[in-house]
């Protein structure tokens, strides 16, 4: 989840709000990767999450990176609730899993270096205060009873606010993990390209990266259920955005989407003010039930804007938002998958070739299959194992014509060895833990702390 945002002035002309969009637009030598992952902490004793006070806590943990590691830390009431360093920042989701939001960088060799340190200091903490991180799609053993509340106030309206639509938002922000990926645009052409691409393939995300097919202690029928609670939420904010395959796309009629999504808060003097299901368009007008007579600032577009949570999301930069959370390997292997189709102009053409003809049956139809079959799905003659195949030989095209070396590697491209790999065997990681569920862990979950945390 995203922390508040902060530096803009106040809204004075409708037009600022695409502007703030466009402002993200750089020339392709300035773009930049910038990955995203969360991961469940668990106290190593008793195998159950960690709180956020205690010994071996949240708070221990971000207070122990604080320390030892030279972060600076991010302080709401009192608590700390964040830390940041050089670009980066480690963050909390609602149920204590740990983030880390990875400084801008020029190529996946510097986000792998980036992802092996953190995961480093977070051992080293964790060993001293006796907890471990484990990289899943899904909490698969914990009840939803069984997971705290971080102290943030966005957490508790938004906490409040799910019951109110869907049926899965409480599972989504207590019991989820993802990875995603956050790259630039130069033009709203160029987003308007990205964004269909992005979304049409973000279902070749979710089934390669499949990685959470238990809840509640047992198989729960999918191989991503994380992929399925999103379908399954608060349909008004989620979604694969058709209005973006329309005539016409492009930053004001994204701008037209977030503002017809419900508000949840305004930040203020940092206190979270309930706004939930309040109209950003009536704020516009210093109408806004919660704070009547104020009008917004651009920092609250930018609140607002976080408060969407559709497959692919625009701000001052594109967010790929439909992977599990997993091992270090996979954590870049999906920046490579997307970096490779996003950042060559030829394997962006190559990718869009490839899915402009689909109608948007196909595209919630293979997402749909993506999370509940992964590479064996398929939705209106497309088949997503060998769909996949073709994305993955573009990004590694995409990848090596880059040709971003480091030190004797001669390219990117061998950070997608993962995905091909998968993509040879059919087998994703989900398909892997149960073969583990039925094989040698006779059903017993707990084995999964020991053979897959970092």
């Amino acid at each position: 989840m995203s922390i508040p945002q902060q530096g803009g002035g106040p809204i004075e002309r409708f037009e600022q709000l695409a502007e703030y969009i466009a402002s993200g637009e750089k020339p392709a030598q300035d773009w930049r990767i910038g990955t995203e992952h969360e991961k469940f902490g668990y106290d190593a004793r008793s195998l159950l999450p960690l709180p956020y006070e205690g010994a071996a806590s949240v708070r221990a943990m971000l207070e122990g990176l604080r320390d030892g590691f030279d972060w600076e830390p991010v302080l709401e009431q009192g608590n700390i609730i964040g830390l940041t360093r050089n670009g980066a920042n480690v963050s909390l989701e609602p149920g204590g899993q740990l983030e880390l939001s990875g400084a801008p960088v020029e190529t996946l060799h510097e986000t792998d270096a980036e992802l092996a340190n953190h995961l480093k200091e977070v051992a080293q903490v964790g060993d001293r205060i006796g907890a471990k991180f484990i990289g899943l799609g899904a909490a698969p053993v914990w009840a939803q009873e069984q997971m705290p509340m971080m102290p943030k106030g966005r957490y508790r309206l938004m906490t409040e606010y799910m019951d109110r639509v869907g049926t899965m938002g409480k599972t989504m922000m207590y019991r989820t993990c993802t990875v995603q990926v956050n790259l630039d645009y130069a033009s709203e052409a160029d987003m308007v390209k990205k964004m269909r691409v992005a979304l049409a393939l973000q279902p070749v995300a979710t089934a390669l990266f499949a990685n959470s097919p238990f809840l509640d202690g047992k198989p729960n029928g999918f191989r991503s259920w994380r992929g399925n609670i999103w379908q399954n939420l608060d349909a008004a904010r989620t979604g694969m955005l058709p209005f973006m395959f329309e005539e016409g796309a492009g930053y004001e009629r994204y701008v037209d989407y977030v503002l017809d999504v419900p508000m949840y808060f305004v930040y203020r003097d940092g206190q979270y003010i309930n706004a939930l299901g309040q109209s950003f368009r009536d704020f516009l007008k210093g109408e806004l039930p919660a704070l009547p007579g104020e009008k917004p600032t651009l920092s609250d577009w930018a609140d607002h804007m976080t408060t969407v949570f559709p497959e692919a999301r625009v701000k001052k930069y594109i967010e790929m938002r439909g992977a599990d959370g997993g091992s270090w390997r996979r954590l870049t292997a999906l920046s490579a998958f997307w970096v490779g189709l996003m950042y060559d102009g030829g394997a962006l053409d190559a990718a869009w070739d490839l899915v402009k003809g689909w109608d948007a049956e196909t595209r919630d139809g293979l997402r749909r299959e993506a999370a509940k079959s992964a590479l064996a799905g398929a939705a209106n003659g497309v088949q997503m194992r060998a769909l996949a195949g073709q994305v993955v030989e573009i990004a590694r095209a995409g990848l090596k014509a880059r040709g971003r070396t480091h030190g004797v590697i001669a390219d990117e491209a061998h950070f997608l060895d993962p995905l091909v790999e998968t993509v040879a065997s059919g087998r994703t990681p989900a398909d892997n833990l149960l073969d583990r569920y039925a094989g040698d862990w006779q059903g017993d979950l707990s084995r999964i702390y020991a053979d897959y945390s970092y």
